[in-house]
């Protein structure tokens, strides 16, 4: 038989069709140069079928050994790059199928017993993302563990707090970057958590209403690892919330790490000179020799609208469709294999680049006794001496208006000066106006002292292993 000839036979709807495909329909419908990177997890969920059958007496023991011999010929094959991709053959199931019969004959048209190309894909695409779920956990580990790493060197590093992009009140930069640690940590708990759904075998619903084959779905779920079976057929042959999920999730973590970049980007900037980005993150001017611009965090920040585009394509992929599979869904596999891609790369260098920040805490500090970071110190030691917080909210105004008129900082006004807002100010209001003072005084759960942030990234590596 010909190799054409075989490529035609693997069409299992080929005999009804009075003429060939067009070339411009083959490239328009094939799925074959994106989705070959399944072909592991398509051989798995193979083996695993063919063992079944061969157990419930459906295939022979002959024709379980010929598909285990020609799969191990395919996958050297496929890793050593001699393997045949065709786009005749559509997609990469057809194009294994294919080659398997050419190989082993008969037995690997036997392969298929029970099963149809809707259940194969769903499960193929299953078994391929939780490997993605689990290496990205890995990734948000490293990611949360370098965060960590700076935070604990810098738990007595003072940064002005910001609201509004205004400065609001001095706040430890260990305390700050802790904060994305959180983020970070809940993203972790969402894969952990989703891939629980992604982790259900659809093989043995066929094409949309099962099969009047013996199979035993539980035992395929066993040898693959999944944790339960899809209870209903035609959900398990449609189903992508599981894709959705995965990318809203991954949505998410890019929105964290925009966030993240965002704040580089302008720490990083002449105007603030908080910190300093390695220069391997960077690149500089065509035109202007003294530029160095943070490339990393901004193409990070653009790739998240990227992530975020795919999310909403596949919502609104799924939105009219109805029972069960339709050709719709060959549109799932591009956006989620890019959306994997990129948020795997962004968290491996944003490890690496939160590893090498250069902190520049003198110019932290400078910039956070500009904005009267401490005024709202001032007005808790005004309640702690007996006057209502609102009115101790209105004093405090009254002094920081006119430190804004002497051009000096409130722990640079004398004590009479502080006492003619209030005659309750004592000499020890000073250590409440120092930055360091507020620093400290913040002492609670979540607070911002450097006793807290240390007992806090000593909570995180025990979270983290």
């Amino acid at each position: 038989m010909s190799t054409n000839q075989l490529d035609k036979k693997s069409q299992a709807w080929s005999a009804l069709f009075s003429e060939p495909m067009s070339d411009l329909v083959k490239r328009y419908t094939s799925s074959v140069f994106f989705d070959k990177r399944l072909w592991q997890a398509d051989i798995q969920g193979s083996l695993a079928h063919a063992e079944m059958l061969h157990a419930q007496g459906l295939i022979s023991a002959d024709d379980w050994a010929s598909i285990q011999k020609g799969m191990a010929q395919i996958t050297a094959e496929i890793e050593s790059g001699q393997f045949e991709w065709k786009l005749d053959l559509e997609d990469v199931h057809l194009n294994i199928e294919a080659r398997l019969t050419q190989l082993v004959g008969d037995a690997g048209k036997r392969l298929h017993t029970g099963r149809s190309r809707n259940d194969q894909v769903a499960t193929d695409v299953r078994l391929w993302l939780r490997g993605e779920v689990d290496e990205i956990g890995l990734l948000l580990t490293a990611l949360q563990t370098a965060l960590v790493d700076v935070a604990e060197q810098n738990a007595d590093t003072i940064l002005p707090g910001f609201t509004h992009l205004q400065v609001a009140q001095p706040v430890a930069f260990g305390h700050h970057l802790l904060a994305y640690v959180e983020m970070f940590a809940r993203d972790a708990e969402r894969f952990l958590d989703l891939r629980k759904r992604v982790n259900r075998l659809p093989l043995g619903s066929a094409a949309l209403a099962g099969t009047s084959y013996p199979l035993d779905r539980e035992r395929v779920a066993r040898t693959l690892g999944f944790e339960a079976v899809s209870q209903n057929s035609l959900d398990a042959v449609s189903d992508r919330d599981f894709a959705i999920e995965f990318t809203a999730a991954a949505s998410l973590v890019m929105v964290h790490v925009s966030r993240l970049s965002e704040e580089l980007i302008l720490w990083m900037s002449q105007s603030f000179g908080f910190i300093d980005l390695a220069d391997r993150f960077c690149t500089g001017s065509s035109i202007m020799p003294q530029k160095k611009n943070p490339d990393v965090p901004e193409l990070a920040r653009g790739k998240t609208g990227r992530v975020v585009g795919h999310l909403m394509g596949l919502i609104t992929l799924m939105k009219g469709q109805p029972l069960a599979y339709n050709k719709d869904n060959q549109e799932d596999k591009e956006p989620l294999f890019d959306t994997v891609d990129t948020l795997k790369d962004t968290l491996r260098i944003f490890s690496e680049m939160a590893a090498g920040i250069t902190v520049k805490p003198e110019a932290m500090e400078r910039a956070a006794k500009k904005g009267y970071a401490t005024a709202t110190d001032l007005a808790d030691y005004l309640v702690k001496k007996g006057l209502p917080f609102r009115d101790a909210h209105e004093v405090v105004a009254h002094a920081v208006k006119d430190a804004i008129a002497a051009g000096v900082d409130l722990s640079e006004l004398s004590l009479a000066q502080l006492q003619a807002y209030n005659p309750a100010v004592e000499q020890d209001v000073f250590e409440v106006l120092s930055l360091r003072g507020s620093l400290n005084a913040r002492n609670l759960l979540g607070g911002t002292a450097p006793e807290q942030v240390r007992k806090q990234v000593a909570r995180h590596r025990v979270r983290l292993g």
